[in-house]
């Protein structure tokens, strides 16, 4: 029989994540961004679930075919752009629009002979120092870029660093502002922090990422309080019960000794699945829909819970590693990373079923 563990996406909920995005962002058009395989949820729940956007943004240019041959008509945005000229073969092909964020790529699109035109997005540096031209190489693209035979339309965007923190995207907005002037384009601007928070940076379209997958943007702050829904659930079963005496150690490196006699149950998922192996004694879960926590380290294929608040447990109960009973955003907070790498991190041998 199949090792008892599976994630499962509900496009019910991506599409209620959406219907969120439009209710903060009304007036704007929308990029569902879905990079590194929908954050993990997969490309076919996200042409299902996220089939009222506008368009869709990602990095990969395999996949951006794989979105055409499953169906999706709509615009599909290149976030990094073309990484050579080789690929303006392929965005002429799929219609692509393309971010052009460096000098190297605005020659690219001057140097292109083929029947295509591109929608191309400018993208300005606002402070992140990332991806993106300054204030006076910018301007100098824009004109560039409307002389530019390739070009079908442009739009003028930025990426915020700080949008997740009260007044951390007044700075960038100003400067992106300053750079743009009064030039007539489209602006982009907002990403999930931005779309709930900062309703001046909406602009023309939008680009949220991980709110559309039911995780919050900010620190502090639940997805459930913004109005979200945990779209993967990642959910195991207990393949074998310990009864412990007091004094007793577990797992690997034996980091948890048990304070008293109680029961740990031995769940069928590990690192290798993509749980995160620095998970630490307390993580939360929940067994039969009981909130415990785990114990011990983290192994490749297993981990330990806390069977105490939960005496009915016993092997085939199930346990639930995210979801809609143990929050993802409490998870990565209690292994010190973010919901993003958690859902992005799921791997290849769990099965992903998806729902309607």
């Amino acid at each position: 029989m199949p090792r008892p563990i599976q994630a499962t996406v509900s496009c019910a909920a991506l599409r209620h994540n959406l219907s969120r995005v439009r209710a903060c962002a009304p007036h704007a058009r929308i990029w569902a961004v879905v990079k590194a395989n929908a954050y993990g949820h997969g490309l076919p729940a996200a042409v299902s679930g996220l089939a009222d956007a506008d368009g869709m943004a990602l990095v990969e240019f395999e996949q951006a075919a794989r979105l055409r041959a499953l169906g999706w008509d709509r615009p599909l945005m290149m976030i990094e752009g073309a990484f050579e000229p080789a690929d303006l073969e392929a965005a002429a092909r799929l219609r692509l629009a393309l971010v052009v964020h460096s000098v190297e790529q605005l020659a690219m699109l001057e140097a292109w002979r083929g029947a295509a035109r591109f929608a191309v997005l400018l993208k300005f540096n606002s402070g992140m120092n990332r991806l993106g031209l300054g204030a006076a190489a910018f301007r100098d693209a824009l004109a560039r870029l409307r002389r530019c035979p390739a070009v079908a339309s442009i739009v003028l965007m930025t990426h915020f660093a700080d949008a997740d923190v009260r007044g951390g995207a007044d700075e960038a907005l100003a400067r992106f502002e300053d750079a743009c002037g009064e030039a007539p384009e489209a602006r982009s601007m907002a990403n999930s922090a931005a779309v709930i928070d900062l309703p001046r940076a909406h602009g023309a379209w939008v680009r949220p990422g991980i709110m559309l997958y039911g995780a919050s943007p900010f620190e502090g702050r639940s997805a459930a309080s913004l109005g979200l829904r945990p779209a993967m659930t990642l959910q195991a079963r207990l393949i074998a019960v310990q009864t412990l005496s007091a004094g007793d150690r577990v797992g690997y490196g034996s980091t948890f000794t048990a304070p008293r006699p109680m029961r740990i149950g031995v769940a069928a998922c590990g690192y290798a699945d993509g749980y995160p192996r620095h998970a630490p004694t307390g993580t939360p879960v929940a067994v039969d829909g009981v909130r415990t926590r785990t114990v011990g380290r983290v192994a490749m294929d297993m981990l330990m819970v806390d069977l105490d608040p939960v005496p009915g447990a016993a092997v085939g109960s199930t346990v639930q590693l995210w979801g809609e009973s143990v929050p993802i955003d409490a998870v990565a907070a209690a292994a010190g990373t973010i919901g993003y790498e958690l859902m992005c991190a799921l791997t290849a041998r769990v099965p992903l079923q998806v729902e309607a």
